[in-house]
């Protein structure tokens, strides 16, 4: 069974030998209850600072996706534009092969 983060913070510090009950250790137990407060104060900073910066840093990449996005569809048209560019450049190719076969079959035609 899987402890959770409490539990194992409570396990890690060494248990005290129980006094009787007539001795009271109020000053000790305040001590300890306010070691106990601070550490939990000084997690909870850390936990605090750490939720900040994942913040800022999901807004940041929230801004990054939305400029990537913005600069995908300005693209677009620029894309569309030399799709048709190579289109044309393949059938001016092809068109030039044909012309160059021909002109060579009237050369081997003259060598017969």
């Amino acid at each position: 069974m899987s402890q959770t983060f409490w539990e194992s913070e409570v396990e890690e510090k060494p248990k005290r030998a129980q006094k009787p009950a007539e001795e009271p250790e109020d000053s000790e137990a305040l001590a300890l209850s306010a070691d106990d407060f601070s550490a939990l104060e000084e997690r909870i900073r850390r936990a605090v600072e750490l939720v900040k910066r994942e913040r800022q840093a999901r807004v940041a990449a929230e801004e990054r996706a939305a400029q990537a996005e913005a600069q995908l569809t300005g693209q677009g048209p620029v894309v569309d534009k030399l799709k048709e560019e190579v289109r044309a450049l393949r059938a001016e190719r092809d068109h030039v092969r044909q012309r160059v076969e021909r002109l060579l079959a009237q050369l081997d035609a003259l060598e017969l």
